[in-house]
């Protein structure tokens, strides 16, 4: 008996601590760990942010909506814009979306989402509100390929209004393009509109097509203008396309 209790005395405590962490290690392995994410839970608790306020969450719910809300307002804005245009009743044609763009030719096509089943065909020209935009080049069933007048490849004859001085217009690759005049010395000035030639091939006489940004009568071969463009080419989501058969 004394030994017994000798020995206790000397390994009761180190026993103890062995059975406390075996008992432990199975107590985790059983329940997989919980008791040990309650423990975190609470003890980090006081330092998790606090849930938003029932105000905060209403005012961002708010917010969505009125982004939203302002959103739907400026397509139905478009939608009365385009719809008027195209009730005018020298503006009739075929309503279409820009459904493609391609970044590396922005300036140059479009694809709309409309094609020869909704009667569109190639040579077909296309304006939006603000003039021309280009004309359609090649058509599928359900889409249109359109040359926009601001591509380098696109030439267009125009016209100065105030003046009836014509020349030919050339894309730029951007919301501005290039005039060249027929007559050395034409009477033109900054502000003159810009309108398709009664001469023109590929479009009727009479389009919008910008106004005089500046003149250059020294260039060499012919004088030489720039044009700012009337058409939004450039965030264009809507246009007009309109029958027309190239001369």
């Amino acid at each position: 008996m004394f030994t017994v209790r000798r020995w206790w005395d000397r390994y009761g405590s180190q026993l103890f601590i062995t059975i406390l962490v075996l008992s432990t290690a199975l107590f985790v392995r059983q329940t997989q760990g919980s008791a040990i994410a309650e423990l975190y839970y609470w003890a980090v608790r006081p330092f998790q942010p606090r849930p938003l306020p029932e105000e905060r969450l209403t005012n961002a719910r708010v917010n969505e909506l009125q982004t939203r809300l302002a959103e739907l307002e400026e397509q139905n804005q478009t939608l009365q814009t385009l719809l008027g245009y195209s009730e005018s009743p020298k503006q009739q044609g075929i309503t279409a979306p820009i459904v493609g763009r391609s970044v590396d030719h922005w300036w140059k096509q479009v694809t709309l989402g409309r094609g020869s089943q909704a009667r569109i065909k190639a040579d077909y020209i296309v304006t939006a509100p603000g003039g021309l935009v280009g004309r359609v080049v090649h058509v599928t069933p359900h889409t249109s390929r359109i040359l926009l007048i601001s591509d380098p490849t696109s030439r267009v004859g125009v016209t100065i209004s105030r003046s009836r001085q014509m020349g030919f217009m050339r894309g730029n690759g951007s919301d501005r393009a290039i005039m060249e005049f027929f007559d050395k010395v034409p009477d033109v000035k900054k502000g003159d509109k810009v309108i398709t030639s009664t001469v023109s091939r590929l479009f009727p006489a009479g389009l919008p097509v910008g106004y005089v940004e500046s003149v250059n009568l020294e260039k060499s071969p012919a004088p030489e203008v720039v044009i700012k463009l009337t058409a939004p080419l450039n965030y264009l989501e809507w246009a007009m396309v309109h029958p027309f058969k190239s001369k």
